[in-house]
């Protein structure tokens, strides 16, 4: 029987594989990495094509996020809905990651990655981490707590905070939600501007190869393969764990949830290529609201649960900071008691929040640790420097697969998965299940989006 006959059309044609994005950011990454090789002059030279893609992806995440959330909200109605999910939310953040942190501390009692490393905290310079130590030491839970209040509504969107951003986009949705037919005027006009800022992504990130080039070629250029040989059973047992928690904590709750996490990781493969490239997640946050909307999740989620996740859900950091402090307690032979495991647990469980996707606020966190733990040399923090470029980028990684997952799983909670289009995008069925230039963008997107939520 013809096409015709059965009203599904002409079927379009396979894009050439070389005009897919995450082949192209591969083949850029492979350059960059081969380039930093061999001639780490050069690599190190290529750095501002990465900052330069970075900061253009930052500049438009503030007023996406605002949109998103204050559009989701608005077209929600029932406010109570979305405290509720809100709360399912962070119940859900608060189970897995304090998982990622057990999972960190045993792994590193079982491997031991730091035995036999012998440091001697006095013979190490301290310069390096000086600035850590520092904006460790002045973020403490108060000043982080009021660090979420913005100086003024406008200065949240220029500092872009996501944090800060999260708070007026929610004050500013509850405020619109309230509004009857003048809320919805507004509201139509923050779905129209967002449709915009998500056209403007859509041009950017075909520059992703380009970022991803010069960010790889100024890592291995700056850093070196020597680095990850000095300290790589660290750097393989922090991978390994990482796999370990996706393959199976997050397998097993996708399982639950009705999908494969396998799929799902082959679905957001383009997202995970440009992470891998930048070491930052915050690089696809937009992306990722709209890959979540393509497997069925609904909008108001959608707009609540990811860009909280990046704040509060960092599976990968949270891996990381046990991990590492364990690994430095080993390596200065510095004995922890099991209460003082404990107290790094409840202590990491509090400073990892708000550390968001940008390179390096791992690193900050896991020092803002160590300042209350006073048994282990903070000086030894030296030791992590040369290695932790190649560990933000399974942090970030981590913290992107644990993101998408929390996202379909709080909308299955909620009764809000289309669970047909979800077995669909993953199976390759569906445009959404492509790369970024198939995917419905702008307009076309955000009018689907607020046809299936209505």
């Amino acid at each position: 029987m013809g096409e015709a006959a059965v009203g599904l059309g002409p079927i379009a044609p396979r894009p050439v594989w070389y005009r897919n994005l995450y082949v192209q950011v591969l083949i850029a990454i492979a350059i960059g990495v081969a380039l930093g090789f061999a001639a780490p002059a050069t690599g190190t030279a290529m750095k501002p094509f990465g900052d330069a893609f970075v900061a253009l992806i930052r500049m438009m995440i503030a007023p996406v996020i605002f949109c998103t959330v204050v559009h989701g909200i608005a077209t929600v109605g029932d406010l109570r809905r979305v405290g509720r999910v809100g709360l399912k939310a962070i119940v859900y953040f608060e189970v897995v990651s304090t998982v990622a942190l057990v999972l960190g501390l045993i792994v590193a009692e079982v491997v031991k990655p730091g035995a036999g490393f012998n440091i001697d905290p006095a013979k190490i310079n301290a310069s390096s981490v000086a600035n850590y130590v520092t904006a460790a030491k002045q973020d403490s839970i108060a000043a982080h707590l009021l660090g979420i209040i913005p100086d003024s509504f406008v200065g949240a969107l220029a500092k872009g905070d996501l944090l800060q951003v999260l708070l007026i986009s929610v004050l500013s949705g509850i405020a619109v939600a309230n509004l009857g037919q003048t809320g919805e005027k507004i509201s139509s006009a923050i779905d129209a501007a967002g449709a915009m800022f998500f056209r403007i992504i859509g041009i950017i990130v075909r520059f992703a190869p380009i970022g991803a080039f010069g960010a790889m070629a100024y890592t291995i250029g700056a850093f070196g393969i020597k680095s990850l040989l000095s300290l790589g059973a660290l750097v393989a047992t922090f991978y390994g764990t990482s796999i370990l928690f996706i393959l199976v904590v997050l397998g097993s709750i996708a399982w639950w949830s009705g999908f494969s996490i396998l799929r799902f990781v082959a679905y957001i493969r383009d997202e995970l290529l440009i992470v891998l490239g930048t070491s930052s997640s915050e690089t696809v946050l937009p992306r990722m609201i709209q890959k979540m909307r393509g497997l069925g999740a609904s909008q108001s989620v959608v707009g609540l649960v990811i860009p909280t996740g990046y704040s509060f859900n960092l599976d990968g950091t949270n891996i990381y900071m046990t991990l590492s402090i364990l690994f430095l307690a080993q390596a200065t032979n510095t004995p922890l008691t099991l209460a003082q495991e404990l107290q790094i647990l409840l202590v990491a469980a509090l400073t990892s929040k708000g550390a968001s996707g940008v390179t390096g606020a791992g690193f900050i966190t896991l020092a803002a640790t160590l300042t209350v733990v006073p048994d282990i040399p903070i000086t030894s923090l030296a030791v992590l420097v040369g290695i932790d470029k190649f560990m933000s980028e399974c942090r970030a990684l981590t913290n992107l697969v644990g993101n998408g997952v929390a996202t379909i799983v709080i909308s299955r909670w909620e009764g809000e998965l289309d669970k047909t289009k979800l077995k669909a995008a993953l199976s390759g069925a569906t445009p959404a299940a492509a790369s970024l230039p198939d995917l419905p963008v702008g307009a076309d997107a955000l009018r689907q989006a607020s046809v299936q939520d209505s």
